[in-house]
Formats: structure tokens, sequence, C-alpha cells
């Protein structure tokens, strides 16, 4: 009589250990370049925003958001300016300090604004140590790829955290003419692979990859061992970012395509001015709940 003989059992993986995730995760400290980089290696995709203001940064950390970008889109959302080309050094300074100050655990990402690293490393480095020293960034991001790896190398070697910005990059949209996706075509695919390719040999911890069609993004994504973090660039990325007031339902008149809107936050502050007008108007506030006497 036979007995068979029992398969050799491949050991157990142990399961990855949920505590330590980006989001969801039990720790209370702050997020650091160390925390992204364990992120990629373990597979894990993260969510990203854009913050401006101490109470806004506060509502999303407390919900979990591990990274917070305080971008230059706060010249189109929050400063009244048609693109991102006029916002200011002073004014991202300001802004960004307001975001760590709102904030406990999340990194903070500071913009470097148009015209404030473009000259060369050196300039890039007297900016990006301003965001550090006077607003308390954890990192800063800057746009472009091969030409910005000089800039991205002196800043990490300085010890100030780079996460890059390829693809649409929305300072240089008097260049391009307005915000059209790219990557597309063999030339502009295989330009968008070096300039991925360029920044993550400069050091930097992280890109952005925007308006990227989604097979380009998912073959960076592929031969990277730095996070892509996608913004209209597909499912593959390794974490997602969106400008807070378009996945709020903040944005008026249309939003970009790539963006799914989580609220209505629009129409319910319009309704709620609406309903203390009226109120005012008839009598009805203040009640003398409301009062003194």
């Amino acid at each position: 009589m036979t007995h068979a003989v029992p398969a050799a059992q491949t050991p157990a993986q142990p399961a990855p250990d949920s505590s330590k995730a980006l989001y969801g995760g039990k720790g209370t400290r702050r997020i650091t370049v160390r925390d992204i980089a364990a992120a990629k290696e373990r597979g894990e995709k993260w969510p990203m925003l854009t913050a401006y203001d101490a109470m806004t940064a506060s509502v999303f950390d407390e919900a979990g958001i591990p990274v917070l970008l305080v971008g230059d889109s706060m010249g189109n959302c929050h400063l009244g300016y048609e693109s991102t080309v006029p916002v200011t050094l002073d004014e991202m300074t300001m802004l960004s300090a307001a975001v760590v100050r709102g904030t406990k655990r999340a990194m903070v990402i500071g913009d470097l604004p148009f015209g404030s690293y473009q000259e060369g490393p050196t300039q890039a480095l007297r900016s990006a140590t301003r965001l550090v020293k006077e607003a308390g960034v954890g990192a800063v991001k800057l746009e472009g790829g091969e030409r910005s790896a000089q800039q991205i190398d002196l800043l990490v070697q300085a010890g100030i955290p780079v996460m890059a910005h390829i693809g649409l990059t929305p300072q240089s949209v008097n260049a391009f003419g307005g915000y059209p996706v790219q990557g597309r075509g063999e030339e502009a695919a295989q330009q968008l692979l070096r300039d991925a390719k360029a920044v993550q040999n400069a050091g930097a911890f992280a890109v952005v990859l925007e308006l990227v069609p989604a097979e380009l993004a998912a073959e960076v994504t592929r031969i990277l061992h730095i996070p892509t973090v996608g913004i209209g660039a597909g499912v593959e990325c390794d974490a997602q970012v969106l400008v807070w007031t378009d996945f709020a339902g903040m944005t008026g008149g249309r939003v970009p395509r790539f963006v799914k809107q989580y609220a209505a936050l629009r129409e319910t502050l319009g309704g709620a001015a609406k309903a203390f007008a009226e109120d005012v108007v008839g009598g009805a506030y203040p009640a003398p709940e409301h009062s003194f006497h």
C-alpha cells in the first residue's frame, strides 16, 4: 500500500501591515518621503488633495488624507487669476504656512511658482529654502522633466525632498496654447519617458503625471521605482491627486473630464447664503435664542 506524499507547502506570506498604510494607517506622526517610498514597495495606492488654508487642510488631515499639496492652482481657484502663472512666492509661502499649521499628520508639499526656479539651480534652492524655513513644508514640487533635472539634483543634495511634475505643466500654459493631453504620438511618448527617468535619476521622490494617456502613465509607473501621482492619467498610477475645489463641487462652470465630484459644496453654500439672507430680510434671524439680554 502506498501513501501519497504531501505536496510541498509554500510558506504563507505575512499579510501587509495595515497600520503602516498611508491612508487608514494608525500612525500619528508626519508622513515622510520614507513612508511614500515604502508605500510604493507595498503596491499601496494613496490619495492626495490640494489645500490652501488651515481650516480646509484640517478637515482633510482629520479625514486621513496623507499628502496635501499647496498647489499653485490657488491662482485659479482662490486668488482669482486666469492661470497659475501670476502666483508669487510670497503668496505660496503664506498659504503653505497656513496649511502646515492646520495639519498634524499629512505631508505638506509646497509648489514652486512660475519664475521662482527657472533661472537655474541656485534660484530654485533659494526659493525652496524659503518654503521649508518660513512655511514649514515637508517637500516642494516643481514642473519640468529633463529641463528641471539640475534644479531637482541640487535641492535633493541640500536635503529638500522634491516631487517632480511632468506631462501637462500648467505654468507652461502660454507655450502649450491651452491644456492639451501630453504624450500622444511616439515622439511625445518617448520624451515623456525621458522626462520621467530624468527626474527619478535627479533624486525626485515622486512624480506627478498630468493629462497623460492612461497606457503611457501605466508604462511610466511600471518602469519607475518612485511613485507616480496621476491627475488625468488613468488608474494605474500609484496615487491620485485632485484640486479640492473641483472634487468637492465648489468650482463653478465646467470641470475637467478627469474630475469626479464627490460633493456639491457650491450648491450647498449658495443655498445656505440664500436661507440666511431670507431670514435676515424676514426678521427671523436673529431669533431670541441668538440674542443677549
